[in-house]
């Protein structure tokens, strides 16, 4: 007589890209009952009790925008005026933008000292503002690039493409038609859940503003990971082991890497929730190991503290947002657009590498593919288009 084993497979925890409240806590619930030693485990060899410094801070540490928002003046802005029309004369293409061919004599200082606060600061500021209707939509990249590279030299490659500059607005109507469709909420008016972006610096102009809603909102790494090791120290252990990051569609099918990173004194979370969760039309791929009911509640854990400890910025047309993506996290809340407001952004991801942190191994061969495109093949799209992998499948 033989006897047939059952193997029961691993399946995907009942989790979406939005978190669900309700079901964290019971999750919580149910693994604090199954383990109630779980609070009491000590933090993972090399994690500290607390990180502190300037990039560490909650959302309420922030009274007035004044201490965020760099005005730019009238002699600044005739400065740009005098780069753009320095860099349109030498007649190079867009890729070759620089602080020598958009030479900036007195702002390039103040810059760098705001390039300091990313690095070495709060994380995260705003200049204001740019008078974005006044340039032709070729000339208006210019201008965002020129400046942004007195901030951070390093432009990344935003695709498989080596697009550099992507547009942020809802593109449901007019790329329905994308194989695969849209499994990403940046390009539609939902909310966008807390994450990090790839590279060092995010940079966002803002061309038009919606007719209601789509807050910035940014919250300090350091601080979401003082709460955790605090509370939840078996969390930083789940944190810092690798995850299965699906690629919908790439090859290999899903990568591994850690969502969490203590490198050189600098606490670094990395990640986007839809990788391991999915969203819209890009579902989590069937073939790919899911996460763990552990990782499911540090997902909902990151989201949740972030969230509860965040700032909302008034980011308004012709605003740069410049945020340091290793040490903050960020989200948007969900928006309108109407007729005569359609909700338009601009990035950039740059890296300041005089500045910078060091990149924790495990992101390195990221980081390095990202920075690796050279001027000349640089693209400078300067209408709205989804991103894709060099295959040409959208991301």
């Amino acid at each position: 007589m033989s006897v047939t084993e059952t193997i029961t497979l691993p399946v995907q925890p009942d989790i979406s890209y939005h978190p669900d409240p309700e079901k964290f806590r019971a999750r919580t619930a149910r693994r604090l009952a199954e383990d109630p030693t779980l609070p009491q485990q000590p933090l993972p060899a090399g994690f500290p009790a607390r990180v502190d410094g300037p990039i560490v801070w909650e959302g309420k540490d922030w009274i007035d925008e004044s201490q965020w928002v760099y005005n730019l003046s009238q002699e600044q802005l005739a400065e740009i005026d005098k780069a753009l029309a320095h860099f349109n004369s030498l007649g190079k293409e867009l890729g070759f933008i620089d602080r020598e061919t958009f030479p900036l004599p007195t702002l390039s200082a103040e810059l760098w000292k705001l390039a300091e606060v990313l690095y070495s600061g709060r994380g995260f500021f705003v200049l204001r503002e740019i008078p974005v209707d006044k340039y032709s939509r070729r000339d208006l990249a210019i201008v965002y690039a020129g400046i942004s590279s007195h901030v951070g030299s390093g432009r990344g490659r935003q695709d498989g493409t080596n697009a550099v500059l992507a547009h942020i607005k809802d593109l449901r109507v007019s790329h329905a038609h994308e194989k695969g469709g849209i499994g990403n909420a940046a390009y539609t008016t939902d909310k966008q859940v807390f994450h990090t972006d790839v590279g060092d610096l995010i940079a966002l102009l803002s061309i038009q503003q919606s007719a209601s809603g789509g807050v910035s909102r940014l919250a300090s790494s350091g601080f979401v990971y003082n709460e955790i090791a605090k509370t939840r120290p078996d969390l930083i252990h789940v944190l810092k082991e690798n995850w299965v990051l699906d690629r919908f569609g790439g090859d290999p099918p899903y990568s591994q890497r850690p969502v969490l990173y203590n490198e050189d004194g600098h606490i670094v979370i990395q990640y986007s929730r839809r990788h391991f969760t999915g969203y819209g039309t890009q579902v989590r791929s069937a073939d790919i190991p899911p996460i763990t009911e552990a990782q499911a509640e540090a997902l909902d854990t990151l989201h949740f503290l972030a969230e509860k400890h965040s700032l909302g910025l008034n980011f308004q047309k012709g605003d740069i947002q410049y945020i340091n993506s290793m040490g903050l996290l960020h989200a948007r809340d969900a928006f309108m657009d109407d007729e005569e407001h359609v909700r338009h952004l601009v990035r950039l991801w740059l890296r300041n590498d005089e500045l910078a942190w060091k990149t924790p191994k495990p992101l390195e061969k990221i980081w390095g593919n990202l920075y690796s495109v050279h001027a000349e093949a640089q693209r400078f799209p300067l209408e709205p288009e989804i991103r894709r992998l060099v295959t040409g499948a959208t991301k």
